[in-house]
């Protein structure tokens, strides 16, 4: 999958969860998604635990991070 297309699954609402990127239909966000990721759940246990995702949901967390951090000043 095309990566524009990976990038439509993660929206930005100020009125949902704070403004905060999330999984398009899901009140997940991508900050909670890589954190999982990066305390050890695998993709697999996370699509077990959340039925409605997607791996390209995933997929899409991790892209939209990897995107966003270019433009994140260090502090």
């Amino acid at each position: 999958m095309k990566a524009e297309k990976l990038l439509e699954r993660i929206t930005l609402n100020p009125d949902v969860m704070t403004g905060k990127p999330v999984i398009r239909g899901t009140g997940l966000t991508v900050q909670f998604i890589i954190g999982l990721l990066a305390h050890g759940a695998s993709v697999e246990e996370i699509l077990e635990e959340y039925k409605g995702l997607t791996r390209e949901d995933v997929t899409a967390c991790l892209l939209f991070a990897t995107e966003s951090l270019p433009r994140t000043p260090f502090r």
